[in-house]
């Protein structure tokens, strides 16, 4: 099987689509970064050092210094596929993001988003 075009995408040329997501919707490019930190692990210095190293998402998630343990958490459909059915990990790490983000651009409170 042919694998995923995203997996091969520079996380650098999506950030900035996720960060227009969320300003079109009233939110902040902080709140972009602090999801995706929560994560991945990444502290602002090393989410900003993907992303001027144009990484692909696959060395994106690879380089991630820790999966949040409340990953099992993220729930519901992305692009109508539910996010825990995914069974590529990777594909499942870039959706539970895809998430997170949409549920950002939803107008959801952080500390929900956070599975806090």
């Amino acid at each position: 099987m042919a694998e995923h075009k995203i997996f091969a995408m520079p996380f650098a040329k999506v950030y900035p689509l996720y960060v227009q997501k969320v300003e079109r919707k009233g939110r902040t490019k902080a709140e972009v970064d602090q999801v995706i930190c929560w994560l991945t692990g990444y502290g602002a210095a090393g989410l900003q050092r993907q992303i001027d190293k144009a990484n692909d998402f696959r060395t994106f998630f690879a380089e991630a210094p820790a999966m949040h343990p409340n990953t099992s958490l993220i729930t519901g459909l992305v692009c109508g596929v539910r996010v825990e059915a995914v069974e590529d990990p990777l594909m499942q790490k870039i959706r539970w993001m895809d998430k997170l983000v949409d549920e950002l651009a939803q107008g959801k409170k952080i500390e929900k988003i956070l599975r806090q």
